[in-house]
């Protein structure tokens, strides 16, 4: 038996005891250190078990502290767990609860709010007591899994029990109720708030009001917000600014927009980029792209750098409008300032080449942008898939879906819908129910713009009853009908001269609350011209001028009627109450009154309009084109058939 003398006893387990001290004393000194990866922050928490005496549990909960700000909750869990079983959550947790809010945190973040709850019962059960902070992450939890009603009960409860909300407890709640669209509720707790005195709103909560109303179109609403809160001494920020800047722009309210602007000018706040861009894109979309160049350069001269989304809301404006050259300025300028392209950027520029039906370039791009080390999304293929569809090329969109798919993009419903469409235009339908059943057998659920595909295309082979069926068929999958829906199945009537049929079901779409449009009442109207019952149609443009629910196009389709009826003047009648009603003419409509006078041997009336057109910079449709190469000279003065020739010329 070996022996071991008392110096070599003392000398280990001195050793042992220094060890222990040393690995104490490094838990010590690094428990306020900051961890920026998971495995250093694993090897100082298995550190800490080991040393002994144990640290107090509040370093341990620097340390999931710390963890779970790196995204890692259910390691945090089971962190937790390990020190159960080690018997230390028992032992010295008595003093706090934090240890159990940070779990509750970890299982809210896991959108686990049942498995907090039970958290809060064994705090409870265990004699602690759950502090405010325990229920404003029980509240939060509730809010990310968009349970927002059982938020507001358990707040009432909270608050019935003697605990008293602070800010972080009505800016959980006030958030989560405006990001579901529940502004008005937060309205009222907002209003509670001020009342109870215990907490007083932040500029914060009132803009996260504020920019939720502005995105309910409600900015009247807004504004009111904004003068009770300025009276109240609290000023505005940008992003208050912005909310409202952004809400007014998409309501097209240039002239308070204007106000706004000189508003914080007056208060020497400087806009952001992000209010640049809410102008720049909003130019854009409504096709105003010389004043969104003119902000672009505005803010370049105030020292506010243009960012991606800046670049890519123009090049987007530009392509919508087939500029596809200035687009790609656009893209040259962005790299010259140093701002680097990104997916959408390219996107955008495919999807512009796509609407010119310069497919081959699109192509190109996807080649430049993978050269730039820009990877194509499911968008960038789907663009270009659409854009072979568009061509009638369905084969070359179909060799591009195969191509995504080996490149481990996964197709999305956009993908299968334009391919169904492809398919429908060339009037295929058994192949885009093919791709319908393909789709659904990938697990990519149909909308419904993929049934309203299918059901236009039903429609152009006169297939309205197989298009009803379509209609039949996505209401028993849970897929809404929407106005494009029943708006395609009543053209499909209306073109089969079934307008009993037309007006059931826009009866129907009435009653199934889907309110109609001008495409709706447009394809009425064209119903009754095909049929020659233009009265009826002057009938339904008078109810759906009431309703402010026309355009031109209602307006060219009845013009085109009376037209095709002999009806010239009150044709002409109609075109002078254009513009009285909000419209403005367009290309077909002159085109139409021109061939009325044509039809007609007008040639004085007919020259007139040419003039006019000239001036507006319209041109000539196919058939107007002959019927004026027929005029002989000898039936025109000079005047005339210089304006003639000039018009001939430039078309």
């Amino acid at each position: 038996m070996m022996r071991i003398s008392a110096f070599a006893f003392l000398n280990i387990n001195g050793n042992f005891l220094n060890c222990c001290y040393s690995q104490r004393n490094y838990c010590t000194q690094n428990a306020n250190s900051v961890f920026n990866n998971l495995d250093d922050a694993l090897i100082f928490f298995n550190s800490m078990v080991q040393s002994r005496p144990l640290p107090p549990i509040r370093q341990f909960n620097k340390l999931f502290g710390q963890i779970v700000k790196m995204k890692h909750s259910a390691t945090v869990i089971s962190l937790i767990r390990r020190l159960n079983l080690l018997g230390v959550h028992r032992d010295v947790v008595k003093s706090d609860v934090y240890t159990f809010n940070i779990a509750i945190n970890c299982f809210c973040n896991l959108k686990r709010v049942d498995f907090g709850f039970s958290l809060l019962g064994k705090i409870m059960k265990l004699g602690y007591e759950p502090n405010i902070s325990t229920f404003n992450t029980l509240i939060r939890g509730l809010c990310i899994d968009g349970k927002l009603a059982l938020a507001v009960r358990f707040f009432g409860e909270i608050v019935k029990k003697g605990f008293q909300p602070n800010s972080v407890t009505y800016g959980t709640l006030i958030n989560g109720l405006c990001k579901t669209g529940k502004t008005h509720t937060a309205i009222v707790l907002l209003k509670d708030m001020e009342q109870v005195g215990s907490c007083q709103p932040d500029i914060v909560l009132y803009s996260t009001i504020i920019d939720s109303l502005c995105k309910d179109k409600k900015v009247n609403e807004a504004l009111k917000i904004l003068s009770d809160m300025t009276e109240k001494g609290i000023m505005p920020t940008v992003v208050t600014y912005t909310s409202l800047i952004h809400g007014l722009c998409n309501l097209g309210q240039w002239k308070e927009v204007k106000r706004l602007l000189s508003e914080m000018a007056g208060r020497n706040i400087s806009p952001n980029v992000q209010t640049f861009n809410v102008l720049v894109d909003t130019l854009c979309k409504q096709g105003i792209l010389k004043e969104a160049e003119e902000v672009l350069e505005l803010m370049i001269q105030r020292g506010v750098e243009p960012d991606v989304f800046t670049y890519n809301a123009l090049m987007n404006g530009y392509c919508l409008l087939g500029k596809v050259d200035e687009a790609r300025r656009v893209l040259e300028l962005m790299t010259q300032r140093g701002v680097e392209p990104n997916v959408v950027t390219y996107n955008s520029l495919m999807n512009g080449y796509c609407l010119l039906k310069k497919v081959d370039e699109a192509r190109r791009v996807i080649e430049l942008m993978t050269q730039r080390g820009v990877e194509p999304d499911v968008v960038t293929y789907s663009s270009l898939m659409n854009g072979y569809c568009l061509l009638g090329k369905v084969d070359e969109a179909r060799r591009v879906l195969e191509l995504m798919t080996q490149r481990g993009v996964e197709p999305n419903v956009v993908t299968y819908s334009s391919l169904m469409n492809g398919y429908c235009l060339l009037g295929k339908v058994d192949e885009a129910r093919r791709v319908l059943e393909l789709m659904t057998q990938r697990g990519v659920e149909p909308n419904v713009v993929t049934y309203n595909s299918l059901m236009n295309g039903y429609c152009l082979l006169k297939k309205v009853d197989e298009a009803r069926r379509v209609l039949e068929l996505m209401t028993q999958r849970g897929v809404e009908p929407n106005v494009v829906t029943y708006s395609s199945l009543m053209n499909g009537y209306c073109l089969l001269g079934k307008l009993d049929e037309a007006r059931r079901v826009l009866e129907l779409m009435t009653q199934s609350g889907v309110e109609p449009n001008f495409v709706t009442y447009s394809s009425l109207m064209n119903g009754y011209c095909l049929l020659g019952k233009v009265d009826e149609a002057r009938r339904v443009l008078d109810l759906v001028t009431c309703q402010g629910c026309h355009n031109a196009f209602s307006y060219n389709i009845l013009i085109n009627g009376y037209s095709k009826e002999g009806r010239l003047k009150e044709a002409i009648e109609l075109f002078k109450k254009f513009e009285e009603n909000g419209c403005i003419p367009n290309n077909y409509t002159y085109n139409i009154i021109l061939q009325g006078f044509l039809q007609n041997n007008d040639t004085a009336k007919a020259v007139e309009l040419l003039q006019v057109m000239v001036d507006g910079g319209f041109s000539l449709i196919g058939c107007n084109k002959n019927l004026l190469g027929k005029l002989s000279d000898d039936r025109l003065d000079h005047s005339l058939k210089e304006v003639l020739q000039k018009f001939l010329s430039n078309t």
